[in-house]
Order: C-alpha cells, then sequence, then structure tokens
C-alpha cells in the first residue's frame, strides 16, 4: 500500500495491540460524506441500547485541543480565507491538505473513547474514521465498517442537509467552490475504498435504491448484533 492512500500511523504496534484489548466495545461506522453514516449510527445505538460517539461533533473541541506542531495541516487551514480553502485549490490538493482527512486529530478521538465507560457498547461514527487508523485498533473484522455512498446519493444527501451549500455560499464564487466540494469529496470515498479494501476491511456501497431500513439491518449484521 502506497503513502498516499496509508500515512504513517499515529499509534505505535505495541500501543494498537494493547489498546485492541480496551476496545473491544467499540463498534465503528466510517465512509465517505453523505452516505448516512450518523443516521445509522443513531438508529443502531437506539435499537441496541448502545452509546453513540459522534466525531462530527467534537470536532471543534479537538481542533481547540490540538497543537501546532502535531497539526501542522489544521494550522494552515485555519489561516486561510474562505475563498483560500475552497476555491483557488484543486479537490485534488484539497484532499491532500484536508486535516481530517490526513488523520490528525485522530489520537483524540481514540482518548475521548477510552473515556467512556465500556458498558455499554459504543458506536463511533464519523469521517474521521479512517480504513488504516481503525484497523490497528478492531480485534475482530465485525467490528468497523465503512460506508461508500454512490455520487448521486452523496448529492442528493448533501442537497438535503444543506451544509455544503452553506460552505461554498461563503465564498466569492459559490458554483466553483461546490463543484470543488463535491470533486473532493468523491475523491475521498475513492480513497477510503482503496484504503478498505487492501485491509480486507469491510465496506457497504450506498446508492439511491438502498431504504434506510434495509441499510441499517446491514450494518446491524455486519456487526454481528
Amino acid at each position: 500500500m502506497n503513502d498516499a492512500i496509508r500515512p504513517e500511523h499515529p499509534v505505535g504496534t505495541a500501543d494498537a495491540a494493547a489498546l485492541r484489548a480496551q476496545m473491544r466495545h467499540v463498534y465503528w461506522i466510517g465512509g465517505g460524506s453523505g452516505a448516512g453514516k450518523s443516521t445509522i449510527a443513531r438508529c443502531i445505538a437506539a435499537r441496541h441500547e448502545l452509546r453513540l460517539y459522534a466525531t462530527d461533533d467534537v470536532m471543534s473541541d479537538h481542533a481547540s485541543r490540538s497543537r501546532p506542531e502535531d497539526s501542522p495541516l489544521l494550522s494552515e487551514f485555519k489561516a486561510m480565507d474562505m475563498d483560500e480553502r475552497w476555491v483557488q485549490r484543486s479537490p485534488e490538493t484539497m484532499l491532500e491538505t484536508f486535516h481530517w482527512f490526513q488523520g490528525e486529530g485522530f489520537n483524540l478521538i481514540v482518548d475521548d473513547l477510552l473515556r467512556l465507560p465500556k458498558e455499554p457498547g459504543v458506536i463511533a461514527e464519523g469521517f474521521r474514521l479512517l480504513p488504516y487508523l481503525v484497523k490497528p485498533l478492531v480485534a475482530a473484522p465485525r467490528q468497523a465498517v465503512w460506508l461508500l455512498p454512490t455520487p448521486d446519493f452523496r448529492r442528493a444527501a448533501l442537497d438535503s442537509r444543506g451544509s455544503t451549500w452553506d460552505i461554498a455560499s461563503k465564498t466569492s464564487d459559490p458554483d466553483r467552490a461546490l463543484r470543488n466540494l463535491l470533486e473532493r469529496d468523491r475523491l475521498f470515498t475513492e480513497r477510503i475504498y482503496e484504503q478498505a479494501t487492501l485491509l480486507q476491511l469491510r465496506i457497504i456501497e450506498v446508492d439511491t435504491t438502498i431504504a434506510e431500513e434495509d441499510l441499517a439491518e446491514r450494518v446491524t449484521a455486519a456487526f454481528g448484533l
């Protein structure tokens, strides 16, 4: 696996072995933007009385706790204006330099999870759960799954959510910013597919033909719940 697909892991091999034993109660749902991770995680957590840990909810907290020397890409991102972030750079550059896509702050996710009680179990969800970061921490393959949306599903999900357009509308060229964001997210989904496939991890493709209930059942079955 080349470095573009799997950068250096922030957790050492010995540490990972110890963490696996401490995180047997954690189920992981990662994947591309707009795949329905949050919705499916909430559904499964409610049905099986599991604790929910949404990585999107702690991004601001993690950004404030990150040190510049540990998160150089985050520091660069913070220094940019909206046009520099979303208009003036190519989607490829945006992909390679976006801090969360490169694993910055993942150690803070691990710290948060370790502080949670082991009972009941925990479902951790979010795009920040990159396959190469998660695999060393799972004791069994059934603990993790990645949801990969098709472009049509992603666009429909993001249109209904409105968050992507909210970002684009704050730039001087909203149409170009939106195109850049959508292409960056498409490339990110491809990257997740490559990582998960090479690491022999479970993936589920999400398209416009799959109902929410069916997707929840497939993820539940993948977890063996």
